[in-house]
C-alpha cells in the first residue's frame, strides 16, 4: 500500500503545475499582456471576485533601502493555493486589480509560500514597485493584487542571504507538535537546505558552520521537504528548550549565505496533560496544498477553546497510530485524547474491518491508562481532486468503507460526529474545504475546530 502523504502531494502538485505550462507557476514572464486567468464565465472585472488581497509585510523605504537580493513577505488570504508576484518600473495604472500592470517588467508564479527572495542586481535604477496576488488551484485570482509597494534599492549594500523562519507557533503561543515541522522563506540561489536543531543558542549566529550544540541535522532535499519546510520524522518529547535554524546550499553543497536566525521553542509534557490530538496529517496540520503545519491556521488546534498537544504525524495511518501509542501518547498522559484515523488508507486497499480493529485497540489502550478516547468520525474525500492533484486513484468502494467505520465510531461512548459538516451536495468533500480532496484547508480546519468546541462539554462531562 502506498501511503498518501501531504508533503508528497505538494511535491506532485508543484511538478504538475510547472509541467503543464500556461497558467502554471514556472512561467516567469516579463510580458505586459493584460490577459489574466479568471473564473469561467467571469467578465474579468474586480466586481466578479471576492475583494481579498494580501497585506505586504516587508517595506524598504528610502531611509532603509534594500540590498540587491531582498526577501519580500505578505499575509495569506483565505483560499490561496499559490501566488503570483510582479515587479513594476512605475506605479500601476490599475491598483488592486486582478490584471497585470502595463508597467510589469518581471513576474513569477513559482511562489509556493508567502515570501519571495528576488535578485535585483540587474535592475539599474534605485526604485521599483512590487505587488502580489493569491491564486487558486486553477490559477484563477483569489481576490486582487496587494497594494503596490515601493522598494528603494542600494546596490552597494552587502547581500547577507539567510532564510527567514516562517513558523507561527510562538506568535500563537502554541506548542510545537510532537513531530516538529520547520518552515522558512527560501533564498535566491539555494537549491537545497541544511537544517539543524540545537539544545542551546548557537554560539555562531550568522555563520555557516554547524553549532557545537547541534543534536540533529537534516539535509533538506528529500520527500518530506520542498525547499521551504521540513517534517521531522523523529518525535521530540524530551522536555527542554530547543533552537532550530536553516541555511541554503548550492548545487555543489556549498553554503549560500548564512544560517537563519535561530528560532526558540520549548517542549513540555504538561502541554498535553489536559487534552491531546492524535492522528495523521489532518491532525498534524497543513492544507490548501502549500501550507505546512507551521502555518498554525491550518492546525485545527488553533481554533479550539482549550489547551491541547499535537501528537499527529504526517503519512501515518491507524496501524501506525496504534504502534506508536505507548511512546507518543503515554508520556503526556492526556485526560482526553481526540482521535482521528483511517481516512488515507481507506481510500486505498485497506479493509474497513482492519481500521475498526486498530481504532478499537487504541480505545482499549486509552481505557487501560485512564485516558478518555474521544473519536471523530471520518469526513468524506473528493476522488476527482485527489486524482487531479496527486495522480492517485481512490478505490471505488471508499464510501462503503467510510460508512462502516463511521457506524462503529458513532457507537462509541465518546464521539463527535464531524462527517455531516464536510459533505457537499454529492456527498464528497467540497473543493473549498480541501484543494487536494483529502487534506482539509484552513476553512476546513476552522470548521473542524468549531464542531469540536460545540460538542466538547458533552464528551468531557
Amino acid at each position: 500500500m502506498r501511503r498518501f502523504v501531504f508533503p508528497a502531494v505538494l511535491f506532485t502538485f508543484i511538478i504538475i503545475l510547472i509541467a503543464i505550462g500556461g497558467n502554471a507557476p514556472g512561467n516567469d514572464t516579463s510580458t505586459t499582456d493584460s490577459g489574466s486567468p479568471v473564473t469561467p464565465g467571469s467578465t474579468g472585472s474586480v466586481n466578479d471576485i471576492v475583494l481579498l488581497k494580501p497585506e505586504v509585510l516587508t517595506h524598504f523605504p528610502a531611509e532603509a533601502p534594500a540590498p540587491d537580493k531582498p526577501i519580500l513577505r505578505w499575509t495569506i488570504p483565505p483560499g490561496s493555493v499559490y501566488f503570483e508576484i510582479e515587479f513594476l518600473d512605475a506605479y500601476p495604472e490599475n491598483p488592486n486589480d486582478i490584471r497585470p500592470s502595463v508597467h510589469r517588467f518581471f513576474a513569477s508564479r513559482e511562489v509556493f509560500t508567502n515570501g519571495y527572495s528576488v535578485n535585483l542586481s540587474q535592475y539599474k535604477d534605485d526604485l521599483l514597485y512590487w505587488r502580489v496576488r493569491a491564486l487558486d488551484l486553477d490559477g484563477n485570482p483569489v481576490g486582487v493584487f496587494s497594494d503596490a509597494t515601493p522598494i528603494y534599492i542600494d546596490h552597494n549594500l552587502p547581500n547577507i542571504l539567510k532564510p527567514v523562519a516562517n513558523t507561527g507557533y510562538n506568535a500563537a503561543k502554541m506548542q510545537m507538535p510532537l513531530y516538529p515541522v520547520y518552515s522558512w522563506i527560501p533564498i535566491y540561489g539555494a537549491v537545497a537546505y541544511e537544517l539543524e536543531l540545537t539544545n542551546a543558542p548557537p554560539e555562531n549566529p550568522d555563520g555557516t558552520s554547524p553549532s557545537q550544540y547541534q543534536i540533529r541535522m537534516y539535509a533538506v532535499n528529500g520527500p518530506y521537504d520542498y525547499y521551504f519546510a521540513y517534517y521531522d520524522q523523529v518525535a521530540l518529547s524530551t522536555p527542554g528548550t530547543y533552537y532550530w535554524r536553516v541555511r541554503g546550499l548550492d548545487k555543489a553543497g556549498g553554503p549560500v549565505g548564512v544560517f537563519s536566525d535561530a528560532e526558540r521553542f520549548t517542549v513540555s509534557r504538561e502541554a498535553g496533560n489536559y487534552a491531546a490530538t492524535f492522528g495523521d496529517s489532518t491532525t498534524q496540520g497543513g492544507g490548501d496544498m502549500i501550507y505546512s503545519p507551521a502555518n498554525v491556521e491550518s492546525d485545527y488546534r488553533y481554533y479550539l477553546k482549550f489547551p491541547t498537544m499535537n501528537l499527529g504525524k504526517s503519512a501515518d495511518n491507524a496501524a501506525g497510530m496504534l504502534a506508536r501509542f505507548e511512546n507518543d501518547v503515554l508520556p503526556f498522559h492526556p485526560q482526553f485524547l481526540i482521535i482521528l484515523g483511517g481516512i488515507p488508507e481507506l481510500t486505498e486497499d485497506v479493509p474497513a474491518a482492519q481500521v475498526i480493529d486498530e481504532l478499537a485497540a487504541i480505545r482499549d489502550r486509552c481505557r487501560l491508562n485512564g485516558i478518555r478516547p474521544i473519536f471523530l468520525t471520518l469526513y468524506p474525500v473528493n476522488p476527482a481532486n485527489i486524482k487531479r492533484t496527486a495522480n492517485h486513484d481512490t478505490v471505488s468502494d471508499w464510501e462503503e468503507k467510510f460508512a462502516q467505520v463511521n457506524t462503529f465510531l458513532r457507537k462509541q461512548k465518546y464521539c463527535i460526529d464531524i462527517e455531516p459538516y464536510f459533505q457537499g451536495a454529492d456527498h464528497n468533500l467540497p473543493s473549498y474545504l480541501s484543494a487536494d480532496g483529502i487534506h482539509l484547508g484552513i476553512e476546513g480546519k476552522k470548521r473542524m475546530g468549531q464542531v469540536i468546541n460545540d460538542n466538547w462539554l458533552r464528551v468531557t462531562q
